[in-house]
């Protein structure tokens, strides 16, 4: 992701945070998982577990709509200035860049810096952006941002690394973190404070002639961008937003699947199905999940309850006439743009909508919700980060939810307010 070098790169700046304090709690009651992975289910379990969970503030709801008049975007703007003034949240004295690590229970680990980012327009190919984004999303978090006058959790940014900047990143292991927790997930997250301006100055030059990718929150980078556009052109904190930076090549996440609930019943789809592609016999799910992993070419599963099938071989009639130009290119030749173009609106003949197509981040999520609703479960394999990377450098967007890139950055670890930078 680094060649071509575009003439001005990346630009991650250091900043003074708001944290939790010691008096807050047991930080890893207070973090939370990213505001879009979470159900009303798992919010409830974080309040009730910890009351000034960061949860209240980046998916406020009516508790905290009374702080703000009703309005639960300006209730979360009180909380935040709440917690700060009785010490729940602290400001740091002076700006740092952070390097922020993530264990999962199977000891895989991703290690990056926190920093604010210089928000790029996607044609300067510095943040390749690739999926496309809803307005509903961008909306909700453009109202909380504009509220709340603060980032309250990080984009997810991926490069090529290998320079002073990963070598920053790897020298913290054995000095003493800042703060620690453990997640009820089990993930262990560590920060370690960079304050030295000989170190941000060797990031800068480093991160100068390098671009990255969106792993995760391209809803949140857009709504940085249309920040940055509501003040026309005024400049002030809003040029930046609070940003994860991981090489791939060092600490580089683990990349899954995002899978599909679609508005078919189990019978109908197969029906059309087999009219378009050669569909397999059908075979238990953990079978599928087997076969799908090993079929060359394009593949994906249809479940129901425990059966499910293999569908591969598509009409290359079909093929190019619903691929059109996209045929033969990266973007074309993923999975998940065969079964958004191709199957769903052309052999489903469906509207590509959040009511059509509905996303799970596991099989017996898509199962569960399939089941529930009277739809068809699709399985999907992970697109290789080589392949993402691929349709990003050539100006391509996949389809919204393609890829879910984990371990996630906790919200909470730190915030960037606007009045302290």
């Amino acid at each position: 992701m680094t060649d071509p070098r575009p003439a001005s790169g990346l630009s991650l700046a250091p900043f003074r945070a708001t944290r939790f304090t010691a008096d807050a709690g047991s930080l890893g009651q207070l973090l939370s998982p990213p505001y879009d992975v979470i159900s009303d289910a798992d919010r409830a379990g974080l309040v009730a577990a910890g009351p000034t969970n960061v949860v209240r503030l980046i998916l406020p709801e009516q508790d905290e709509a009374q702080f703000g008049g009703g309005d639960r975007y300006a209730g979360a703007r009180a909380l935040l200035e709440e917690w700060v003034s009785r010490g729940v949240l602290a400001v740091d004295g002076e700006p740092a860049l952070f390097v922020y690590e993530m264990s999962t229970p199977d000891g895989a680990v991703t290690r990056g810096l926190l920093g604010a980012v210089e928000l790029r327009d996607p044609e300067d190919g510095v943040i390749l952006p690739h999926e496309n984004t809803m307005a509903g999303p961008v909306s909700d978090r453009l109202a909380l941002m504009t509220a709340t006058e603060a980032n309250l959790e990080p984009i997810f940014l991926v490069y090529d690394g290998g320079g002073p900047a990963s070598e920053l990143v790897a020298s913290v292991g054995e000095q003493q973190p800042i703060s620690s927790a453990t997640t009820p997930d089990g993930v262990r997250h560590r920060l370690w404070a960079v304050t030295d301006p000989a170190a941000h100055a060797a990031v800068a030059d480093d991160l100068a002639g390098r671009r990255a990718l969106i792993a995760d929150g391209h809803h949140r980078y857009a709504t940085y961008r249309q920040l940055q556009a509501d003040h026309s052109g005024e400049p002030g904190p809003w040029d930046r937003g609070l940003t994860l930076l991981v090489d791939t090549s060092s600490y580089g996440p683990q990349v899954h699947p995002i899978h599909r609930v679609v508005a078919l019943p189990w019978n109908r789809i197969l029906e059309l199905t087999e009219a378009a592609a050669e569909v397999g016999e059908p075979v238990s799910v953990a079978a599928a999940e087997k076969l799908l992993a090993q079929t060359e070419g394009f593949a994906v599963a249809l479940a129901h309850e425990d059966e499910a099938v293999i569908v591969s071989n598509l009409s290359p009639d079909i093929l190019r006439e619903a691929l059109g130009p996209a045929a033969g290119t990266p973007l074309g030749e993923l999975d998940i743009t065969v079964l958004h173009r191709v199957l769903v609106e052309r052999v489903w003949q469906l509207s590509d909508n959040e009511d059509n197509v509905g996303y799970a981040h596991s099989v017996s999520e898509a199962l569960a919700e399939a089941l529930h609703a009277g739809r068809t479960a699709v399985l999907v394999r992970p697109t290789p980060v080589a392949a993402v990377a691929a349709v990003a450098a050539a100006g391509e967007r996949m389809p919204r939810k393609s890829t879910l890139f984990t371990p996630k950055p906790a919200s909470g670890m730190v915030i960037r307010r606007f009045a302290d930078q």
